[in-house]
């Protein structure tokens, strides 16, 4: 379906005042307009205040009977014909020839050319010849890389485009033929070729190809032999006998057939390539892939077979990366980045467009009201003509090219009309005699000619299906004055222009709520788009009005998606977000009163609003514009206004407001623990602290923790990337502790924040600045080691506790609150805390000086390093600010060289600090593969220290006597005499000795 608008997309027209009738013309890059007539052509400026004047005329071998022109490179490649044979030539340099008089340079193709020529070849025009061993039918440029490819009848013949360097400041252009393709089973009318991809297109075919140069076995491309009479290709039921009669005695007529993809390669159509060229630097092609094939069938329900149904307009249109780089004309090198292609054909009325890069697909069917002679397709506009009528239709390739670009298109962030919008026609223009068309930058060419009428000198009879041949009827023209031609540049008004001309005729739509609205503000959308998506060929101003366009045409897809209540409401929300209106203005414009005076807001508005909201954006509404959101949500989804009013965005809310609008929940039976917790903040924002203790006693503590986690804004907001903590967690701070450090990490469990920000909110929210750690932030990691957080790493955790604990402990520095939790409790709860060992308690027991108010962090720190997940080696280095000089440092230092294995200093070190608790150590920890230390060190210790004698003195001989009746348990009574001293007295180890030798005699 195509849909007319009647817009002005064509502007001034001028005149080409050419001296002879254009048998062909095409544009020049962006400021020259070739015409070839007779054996001349003309270039005539088409830019700036020049425009339509002639700049330079050359001469040609023949009548030229194709024409073509490539940016890169600024060359004209051009087919001529004299006495009946054809050549294919390139003008180079052709900006040099300034008068028709002056030298021009005739050259082969790959001809070196000698330095001392260089002067020569900078300032005259260059003719390069390039002979082919067949007829040239057609020709294509490359307008990416300048590369030349030519159409014969069985094959296509590429020219790569090169420059051969004379000297260090000066280079030529040149041309190497690098590659033969070679077809069967079809004869190319028209082609067309962009950087590898290849389209041909016969009367009634059309064949899409991609030249891949990536070698993906190692071996060379040949050229095989054809194979003739495919078997895909012969018709079925015809006999050899009716194969054998000449073609014009019968039509043999094929079903059309459409394939995409691989399967084209099924179409029966041999393409093999041939690779010819000579320069290792030049781009070789491998390997073939097909992407499309399409063959039509005419139309013979009258039984006559017209000879006009035939296709026309082959076009390859790329679209490149927003941004890219311009191609250097000398530097091939700087390519434009392609990023999507598109293939337009047409039959006489209906023209089909595709895009063909990622994979192919039918994006538009163009159905035209009268028989097209030609057309050309742009970025914004296809243009058809007929025989009286220049007609502009929309086109999608910018809507497909925004989804290959920018992924974040389709989502909440951003969109685009789709791909599958209706087409149409903004203008059919009327003009007489229509023959031709081109177009180039903002101008379309147009020839006209009002032709005379051919009277015959009898009527044709009509060529009848598998009929036999007719008489041959030869026409007669009148002896009339020859008909008046004309070739106009029209130039299209700017895309600002008729977007404001869209956006007028809009209007109309509007208060009719039609999705004609949005059909012609989605056409004006793209028509922005794609011209953007060429920035390179805009001015700075020019660009800045186009994205003042493109925010503006957003916003009013916003207020279209916002108001009409249709499936696609969801898209007023990317609209509004990439036309860069905040949320006040957006409110502001949404004030749109019904007949009757009533209000009503549609789902659109509603979901904007409501995602807008919930994303925390660094905007606060004002008073009045926050009571007219809560009234809105009042009217459409009263479920979400607990949702909206935490948003940091509702500040500024009146609580009263409020609290009525959340009493009406109550009233209207949707009692939630939202509600109740939504209450008590704003009982807490009035001042109001009874009513704020009766809310929350209202409920029990887990059913708040759960309503804590489904709407984390009650406790925690940002605001221009800070987290604010709100009231209410100021007053669970002071008042319930301990659901607010649940309620945190029942939202790191569900996910709902991060481990940092949780540290971070507890920081902001005591008060303490980086280096200090709250009291409520170690009961937080407390309470992560004992709920085991999966995306919590355990080593880390343990590193931020016991760090903590050893700055209090060396610091003398008591909680700033009373822990949630005791040493016992973890130690009940959690398997990391470990029981604290025997001797340590013995070892803390004995300092009656010890400050029982630390007692808590030491137990804590001794549970975790007894504890088995804990790696000890990681904490060593920061023990250095607890000394052991404390009972409590010497405690945590042994405690840690114990679980290192080093059992005999941490036995020196209780000898000299705490002999008594040598035993319930040794007891402990010298056990199995360590039980020789047990006689090995103990013992000679013990003896040693027994023998000096001092204060200490009972505790070593109590502690040697534990000893041997240890070691004389263990040993034989011959070691045992070995591991006794030599100068101790026998008196003294006699009942030792005495056991032993009754042990000995038992066994």
């Amino acid at each position: 379906m195509v849909q007319l608008y009647n817009l002005h997309p064509f502007g001034s027209q001028q005149v080409v005042p050419c001296k002879l009738e254009p048998e062909r013309f095409c544009g020049g890059g962006r400021d020259a307009l070739f015409v070839a007539a007779g054996c001349k052509v003309e270039a005539f400026a088409v830019a700036g205040q020049e425009l339509c004047q002639p700049r330079c005329a050359f001469s040609t071998l023949g009548r030229v009977l194709c024409l073509a022109y490539s940016e890169a490179g600024d060359y004209l490649a051009a087919i001529e014909e004299k006495n009946k044979a054809t050549f294919l030539r390139a003008y180079v340099n052709w900006r040099s020839k300034r008068t028709e008089n002056c030298r021009v340079c005739i050259r082969m193709v790959g001809h070196k050319v000698e330095a001392p020529f260089s002067d020569t070849f900078r300032d005259q025009m260059s003719i390069i010849e390039m002979p082919l061993s067949e007829a040239p039918l057609c020709i294509s440029c490359c307008p990416v890389k300048g590369d030349l490819l030519v159409g014969c009848t069985n094959k296509l013949v590429l020219f790569s485009l090169k420059y051969q360097i004379i000297s260090e400041e000066f280079s030529i252009l040149d041309f190497e033929r690098s590659l033969i393709i070679h077809i069967d089973n079809i004869v190319p009318v028209e082609i067309s070729f962009c950087v590898g991809y290849v389209a041909l297109m016969s009367d009634l075919e059309v064949l899409i190809v991609k030249l891949e140069s990536d070698p993906k076995t190692g071996e060379s491309v040949n050229y095989q032999p054809l194979k003739i009479n495919n078997p895909m290709r012969q018709t079925e039921g015809i006999s050899n006998e009716t194969l054998q009669l000449d073609s014009d005695d019968f039509v043999i007529c094929q079903k059309p057939v459409e394939l995409l993809g691989e399967k084209s390669s099924q179409s029966g159509v041999s393409v093999t390539l041939e690779s010819t060229g000579l320069d290792d630097k030049t781009i070789k092609y491998y390997h073939v892939q097909h992407l499309l094939y399409k063959r039509f069938a005419p139309d013979i329900s009258s039984l006559v077979l017209s000879d006009d149904i035939k296709l026309h307009s082959l076009q390859l249109l790329p679209i490149y990366q927003t941004g890219s780089p311009t191609s250097d004309r000398k530097k091939l090198s700087q390519e434009k980045e392609l990023l999507s292609l598109f293939c337009f054909f047409s039959l006489p009325h209906v023209g089909y467009l595709y895009m063909v890069v990622k994979s192919v697909e039918l994006m538009s069917v163009y159905q035209y009201p009268e028989k097209s002679q030609q057309a050309v397709l742009t970025p914004q506009f296809l243009h058809v003509i007929t025989s009286n009528n220049l007609q502009c239709f929309t086109v999608r390739c910018s809507a497909a090219a925004a989804r290959e670009e920018d992924p974040y298109v389709d989502t909440t962030l951003k969109a685009c009309p789709p791909v599958s919008m209706d087409v149409c026609a903004l203008r059919i223009q009327l003009f007489i005699g229509l023959k031709a068309i081109c177009h180039f930058k903002n101008h379309i060419i147009l020839l006209t000619k009002a032709d005379p009428e051919a009277i015959p000198e009898r009527r044709e009879p009509p060529k009848r299906l598998l009929s036999r041949k007719g008489t041959n009827v030869k026409f007669k023209t009148p002896p009339v004055a020859e008909a008046g031609w004309n070739l106009y540049i029209v130039d299209t008004i700017s895309p600002v222009q008729l977007y404001k001309e869209m956006v007028d005729y809009s209007n109309t739509y509007k208060t009719a709520k039609t999705q004609s609205c949005i059909h012609l503000l989605s056409e004006a959308h793209l028509l922005v788009r794609a011209a953007l998506m060429d920035a390179s060929q805009l001015e700075p101003g020019e660009k800045a009005e186009l994205l003042e366009a493109f925010k503006e045409s957003c916003g009013h897809l916003g207020d279209c998606y916002s108001r009409l209540d249709t499936q696609y409401s969801h898209l007023a929300l990317p609209y509004y977000k990439m036309s860069g209106l905040s949320m006040a203005e957006v409110l502001t414009r949404a004030d749109w009163p019904l007949e009757d005076g009533s209000q009503k807001y549609e789902r659109g508005l509603i979901f904007y609003i409501n995602h807008s909201l919930d994303e925390n954006l660094d905007e606060e509404l004002s008073e009045e514009l926050a009571a007219k959101v809560v009234q809105m949500f009042h009217m459409a989804e009263p479920k979400q206004l607990p949702h909206i009013l935490c948003s940091p965005s509702m500040k500024n809310i009146n609580p009263v407001t409020a609290m009525n609008y959340l009493s009406k929940l109550d009233t209207s039976g949707f009692s939630s623990i939202l509600v109740t917790l939504t209450k008590a903040a704003m009982a807490l924002k009035m001042g109001d602290l009874d009513r704020h203790r009766n809310e929350m006693k209202s409920r029990p503590e887990m059913k708040l923790v759960c309503g804590f986690i489904l709407e984390p804004r009650l406790l925690i907001q940002q605001r221009r990337g800070q987290i604010i903590p709100t009231e209410l967690a100021v007053q669970l701070k002071d008042t319930q502790p301990g659901l607010l450090v649940a309620s945190v990490l029942g939202l790191q469990k569900n996910n709902k924040i991060g481990i940092e920000e949780a540290d971070s909110f507890f920081k902001v929210l005591c008060g303490k600045d980086k280096d200090t750690i709250p009291q409520l932030l170690v009961d937080l990691w407390e309470a992560q080691l004992v709920a085991g957080l999966p995306d919590v790493v355990l080593q880390e955790l343990f590193f931020k506790l016991t760090s903590q604990y050893i700055w209090r402990l060396s610091k003398m520095q008591p909680p700033d609150t009373i822990p949630l939790r005791t040493s016992e409790d973890l130690i009940n709860a959690c398997s990391h805390y470990g029981l604290i060992y025997p001797w340590v308690n013995v070892l803390i027991s004995s300092d009656s000086l010890a400050d029982k108010s630390y007692t808590e962090d030491l137990s804590k720190l001794q549970s975790l390093i007894c504890g088995p997940s804990f790696d000890i080696a990681s904490i060593i280095p920061f023990l250095e600010p607890l000394s052991e000089d404390t009972i409590a440092g010497l405690s945590v230092h042994v405690l840690c060289r114990t679980r290192l294995k080093e059992y005999e200093q941490c036995i020196d070190t209780l000898l000299e600090r705490c002999p008594e608790a040598i035993i319930p150590y040794a007891n402990h920890e010298l056990k199995e593969e360590n039980r020789t230390l047990w006689w090995k060190k103990l013992l000679p210790e013990l003896c040693h220290r027994v023998k000096c004698g001092g204060e200490k003195g009972q505790l070593y001989l109590s502690s040697l006597k534990e000893t041997l009746s240890v070691v004389a348990v263990e040993l034989e009574l011959r070691d045992f005499l070995n591991v006794l001293p030599e100068d101790g007295t026998a008196a003294f180890f006699l009942p030792y000795l005495l056991y032993c030798s009754r042990k000995k005699s038992l066994t």
